[in-house]
């Protein structure tokens, strides 16, 4: 004979047990209202030998009515205690999720952990001159260094989960790499991923800092990026690019990080083919290097250096400037490694060089080179010509970049290097305008437009070479950016069926006219398979590194020299909290698994 189930017979709670058994329903079990005792069967049986048994004499003198009196009693004294419960519940993962929301402000804010102490004293200054009353709510939130820095590590968790959860989804994605050194000269290996979804939605992200303490050999690095996206559980079958800085240990055709991910990837018979490239940005700076007009810069550098390295000069010098009521009142400094400092540099230089040679004359200096016309005007076309590769760089910069728009940008500038040579050599300085005042100012010698078209003629080769790469990826890139321009007899076969169905859509091409190439690619239909794959795979591309190089300049915000000691499970979890763009954490879900965890008086003050 079959066990009986008590739970499929549907017994209900009945009202006049309430009076007669001093009983009432709670969440589905029946309760005693006198002892708080439950009985696990809802039987009438049950609920009358509990009361008979246990308060049958305290309640046999009363009557009918009396006796549903103090059940109503009872029942209102039971609902004032569970409301206390519920309330002070509720006030505990208040002050749990409060926790977690100011540790996620002080990972963003690169504070150190010590911070969440100072910030509960000024909470409960503020609470006693406001809300006196509501001190303790304000003591119950803990923000000790521990409990900030265990904080830390849950939200990153919780970050990296969703990110794992998200990487399930990826028909396509890339990677950034880049290594740098922190403050205590430790090598730091940066990861980015860039990953594209079956509806095309893009996702970038930081993937993970590692430290590296010995050697940092191509080997090393391919160790470190394996270990990475095993941990992740991504498929090395659907890795379409890999973006670095250019480093031999980083693009090595034999033991590079590069050439180490390929034969990865043939051992795990991926059939796509890894594209590599060295960061657009890095090559746009390397190319300013070709003018080869160091002499220029180094006397530029040793005027700024000798105004500004002596607190005396430089305090004459801005006292100087002030009393002529120049435009600026200052030099900047000129930083090797900060890119775009030398455009500011130049600029600032060329407009302040007459105040410069007075105030160097009157330090006794040698004048003569900053005076010499040939060198002004080589000076004017450095300011100019910095002015424009700057400009290029800002553009490129920034997250979310499509490979495709970046390549555009790069191939516009080429386009204009071609158009400045010309008209420098017919001495159209319409572009250069500080060459145009120089020009203006001769005297004696003519403006040397002829060796200036040289120098951008050398800068045009140079810019062809080191962006061959990308025009290998040309067709590509341009299938993305432009397909309804695309030539569909040079096209892969796999792909001319469809593209031929697209540039027949009237409807979809007045689609990309609307939203542009970037986010035309969602509304490829689903029987346009191949052309969906397509634009998955250049989406997901990576064209810098500048997330890795923006990383740096937190974990330099974050491990300084008074936080050397800062663990790298720790500076871990900051960047990856400080530098999330499209995942946020899930506070709710961590409190929940806290178990609705109440923080004490005592533990906070720990």
């Amino acid at each position: 004979m079959a066990k009986r189930k008590v739970d499929t017979e549907n017994r209900g709670f009945q009202t006049r047990w309430e009076s007669e058994y001093m009983f009432t329903k709670v969440a589905g079990k029946p309760v005693c209202l006198l002892c708080g005792e439950s009985v696990a069967v809802l039987k009438e049986y049950n609920l009358r030998r509990h009361y008979e048994t246990k308060h049958a004499d305290k309640n046999k003198n009363m009557d009918m009515e009396q006796r549903l009196q103090k059940a109503e009693e009872l029942k209102r004294g039971l609902k004032s205690r569970q409301a206390l419960f519920k309330k002070a519940k509720s006030q505990g993962q208040a002050a749990v999720k409060a926790s977690f929301i100011l540790a996620e402000e002080i990972a963003k804010s690169a504070r150190p952990f010590t911070e969440g102490d100072f910030i509960k004293n000024c909470m409960i200054k503020v609470c006693d001159e406001v809300c006196p009353e509501k001190r303790q709510l304000f003591l119950n939130v803990s923000l000790s260094r521990n409990t900030i820095a265990e904080r830390v590590d849950q939200l990153s968790i919780n970050l990296k989960e969703q990110l794992v959860k998200k990487g399930k989804d990826f028909i396509a994605y890339s990677l950034a790499v880049d290594e740098s050194t922190d403050i205590s000269d430790i090598a730091q290996l940066s990861i980015f991923i860039r990953g594209v979804d079956s509806n095309l939605s893009v996702t970038e992200e930081f993937l993970a800092l590692r430290p590296m303490h010995g050697t940092t050999t191509g080997h090393d690095l391919y160790e470190e990026v394996s270990r990475c996206v095993n941990e992740m559980e991504l498929p090395w079958e659907k890795l379409v690019g890999l973006t670095t800085d250019g480093a031999p240990a980083m693009c090595g055709h034999r033991s590079g990080l590069v050439a180490k991910i390929r034969e990865k990837m043939q051992e795990e018979n991926a059939t796509g083919e890894l594209t590599a490239y060295h960061c657009i940005i890095h090559q746009e700076a390397l190319c300013g290097k070709a003018l080869k007009m160091e002499h220029v810069m180094s006397i530029i550098t040793r005027t700024v250096n000798f105004i500004r390295a002596k607190g005396l000069n430089h305090r004459q010098f801005k006292a100087f400037l002030t009393e002529l009521e120049t435009e600026h009142g200052d030099l900047p400094y000129h930083t090797e490694v900060r890119w775009l400092s030398q455009g500011k540099v130049l600029q600032r230089c060329f407009e302040l060089r007459e105040e410069i040679c007075l105030f160097l004359d009157s330090k006794g200096k040698d004048t003569t080179q900053l005076r010499d016309e040939m060198f002004l005007c080589e000076m004017a076309f450095l300011c100019d010509i910095t002015s424009h590769l700057n400009a290029i760089n800002l553009q490129l910069q920034g997250r979310d970049r499509v490979i495709s728009d970046m390549y555009s940008t790069v191939k516009a500038f080429k386009t204009k290097l071609t158009l400045w040579e010309t008209q420098m050599r017919k001495e159209n300085l319409s572009h250069f305008p500080s060459c145009q005042t120089m020009k203006e100012k001769l005297s004696t010698s003519a403006f040397p437009s002829t060796q200036l078209a040289d120098k951008i003629g050398m800068l045009a080769a140079d810019f062809r070479r080191r962006f061959a790469d990308f025009e290998a990826q040309k067709s590509r890139l341009e299938l993305l950016g432009n397909p309804f321009a695309v030539d569909v007899e040079s096209s892969p076969p796999n792909l001319q069926m469809e593209l031929i169905d697209l540039q027949c859509n009237d409807a979809l091409r007045a689609k990309y006219a609307v939203v542009g190439a970037a986010e035309f690619a969602r509304f490829l239909p689903g029987t346009m398979p191949q052309l969906r794959i397509q634009a998955a795979q250049t989406l997901s591309m990576f064209g810098s590194t500048y997330l890795c190089e923006q990383l740096f300049s937190l974990m330099n915000l974050n491990k300084t020299s008074h936080r050397s000691r800062l663990t790298a499970e720790h500076l871990h979890s900051i960047l990856r909290i400080s530098s999330a763009q499209s995942l946020t954490p899930n506070i709710d879900e961590l409190v929940e698994k806290m178990g609705h965890h109440q923080v004490s008086p005592s533990t906070s003050n720990k």
